[in-house]
């Protein structure tokens, strides 16, 4: 065995806090077993935008309490050195969640921070809120979020402002990743640990609820079916519709309490195929007007919907961005106009043209919440996997249980005056034109074969696609003034096609996002531009082959 290794792996279990990790570890050297060690000696799990986010296991390369305990090293010299004094940790209900938690609570206390821990497994969204609550100068939140079981994963949040930045409790943007990276890489030694942290009660829960319940402005007689996707979910969202005095949520009971295995599907993402066949099932059964479901940390929203000879449908999240932002911007008081809507670039254009409708601000930004909670003022925002801000003061990030309560009312209103979500979405698209979008999500073994195919079409990108010619391109690594630079390109073909191709932010897959629109919102301008999509997809699954 090489012996470099050898000396990397000893001088690693010689710092390993976790006894179970450690003897993996020494049983491996002792196996010979070159192939898992360089599995989890393939370099430091990579801080980004996104934090941490790996599969549970020993070593460098894998979430585990020696990762996470350098992690919350190193933020907590970041913080030192900007006079932060204060942190809240929250946490889902993945394997290693309780422990990467307690990890974190003892480093930080350790350090001399104020520590405050959630009560028990709760909502991103709750986390991101506490933030706020307790004007905390820092948060962590334990989560893989909609990763694969194995996973797991540790997303920063900043409060207040820093270094220039206002960010009033949403995650980190650069250079704060690349500095906290910096300061994780700098250590290389046991840190001291503490254990005077703060176990809060439910106030800041009761808050929350409250405060989101608030959003709601009617009493909800609407049949909701609901899934958690054996997330941390159903507690939440079930207190946040009583308190808003809507009728209880019917749920999926096999996918409403947590579950780190994640039994009922294959990725537990409600974009997945199958996801939430289950859902779609009790709703057929039930009588149901809408379908909601969450992510496993309850900051996405997923919908579907009963299309009159067609039966129940999972909505895109262009579909239920446009809703949403349709709702609101025709529901809103008119002293709330001019506070912005904001979207991510790979999301449909048509919140656009619904903000330029009525007179509201809008903005568009590089893909993720990082970015969309920077604008200020910000009423409305989404992003096309699923994430949405019904209202950015209480919660600067994107939250799937208030995005399920406004759902709900939108869904509830229709039916009290006779009508339905899928005569409601049609209706957006006779007004602002029918917008077909679709993804075309590429999962690989090894991140570099994402490079590759973006090399290959910044240098020899298609010319014309469904014999529809290339009218722009961009590079969006290239800064331009308006967005900072980022890995992806975009194409437009004509003047309704528009096709973006990026690496996934959390996972290793390659991304691709279409558009087509149109002027026309009958059946005859959607069957079109679905045909349009489907021929693009073909087109494109060709020409992105990894």
């Amino acid at each position: 065995m090489n012996p470099a290794l050898i000396a990397e792996v000893e001088e690693w279990i010689a710092l390993d806090p976790d006894p179970q990790t450690a003897t993996m570890l020494r049983n491996w050297l002792d196996q010979g077993n070159e192939v898992d060690l360089k599995k989890s000696f393939a370099g430091f799990l990579q801080f980004g935008t996104a934090g941490l986010r790996g599969p549970v296991g020993p070593g460098p390369s894998c979430m585990n309490r020696a990762v996470v305990q350098r992690a919350a090293a190193g933020i907590a010299a970041y913080m030192k050195k900007r006079g932060l004094t204060s942190v809240v940790i929250g946490r889902d209900a993945r394997y290693g969640s309780e422990d990467f938690t307690e990890e974190s609570a003892q480093i930080f206390t350790g350090a001399g921070m104020k520590v405050w821990v959630l009560p028990r497994p709760l909502p991103t969204p709750v986390l991101a809120f506490a933030v706020n609550a307790l004007q905390a100068d820092v948060g962590i939140m334990v989560t893989a979020s909609h990763n694969p079981p194995q996973d797991n994963g540790y997303k920063v949040y900043l409060g207040g402002n820093i270094d220039g930045v206002r960010y009033a409790g949403s995650q980190i943007v650069p250079p704060a990743d690349i500095e906290i990276a910096q300061e994780i890489a700098a250590i290389h030694s046991s840190q001291p640990k503490g254990s005077s942290w703060d176990v809060l009660n439910d106030d800041i829960f009761n808050q929350y609820v409250n405060e989101t319940s608030a959003l709601s402005c009617i009493k909800g007689d609407v049949r909701v079916v609901y899934s958690a996707m054996h997330g941390v979910g159903t507690e939440t969202l079930l207190a946040t519709f009583k308190a808003a005095g809507f009728s209880e949520p019917i749920l999926v009971k096999e996918q409403a309490n947590p579950d780190p295995d994640f039994p009922t599907v294959k990725f537990p993402n409600p974009e997945e195929p199958g996801a939430i066949d289950l859902s779609l099932k009790l709703a057929a059964e039930v009588g149901a007007d809408i379908v909601i479901a969450n992510d496993p940390d309850a900051d996405r929203c997923a919908s579907a919907i009963n299309v009159p000879g067609a039966g129940w449908r999972m909505l895109r999240g262009d579909e239920v961005g446009a809703i949403l932002g349709h709702y609101i911007a025709t529901t809103m008081k008119e002293s709330c106009f001019g506070k912005a809507f904001a979207n991510s670039i790979v999301s449909s254009s048509i919140l656009r043209k619904i903000a330029n409708a009525h007179s509201i601000e809008f903005h568009e930004t590089l893909t993720g919440f990082k970015w969309l909670a920077k604008i200020p003022n910000l009423r409305f925002g989404y992003e096309e996997a699923l994430g949405y801000a019904v209202d950015a003061k209480s919660v600067n990030d994107k939250d799937g249980i208030s995005a399920a309560l406004i759902l709900a009312q939108c869904a509830a209103e229709l039916k009290r005056d006779g009508h339905s979500m899928s005569g409601y979405l049609a209706n957006i698209w006779e007004t602002y034109g029918y917008h077909g979008t679709e993804q075309i999500s590429i999962r690989v073994s090894d991140i570099s074969q994402v490079d590759s195919v973006l090399t290959k079409l910044r240098t020899t990108h298609p010319q014309s696609l469904s014999g529809i010619e290339l009218t722009k391109f961009e590079d969006l690594a290239i800064p331009t003034g308006n967005l900072p630079p980022t890995n992806g390109i975009t194409m437009w073909f004509g003047d309704f096609i528009r096709v973006i191709v990026r690496p996934s932010g959390t996972e290793a897959k390659l991304k691709c996002y279409i558009e087509v629109s149109s002027t026309g919102g009958d059946k005859t301008a959607i069957a079109q531009v679905n045909e349009k999509v489907a021929a693009l997809r073909v087109e494109l699954l060709e020409i992105l082959k990894v």
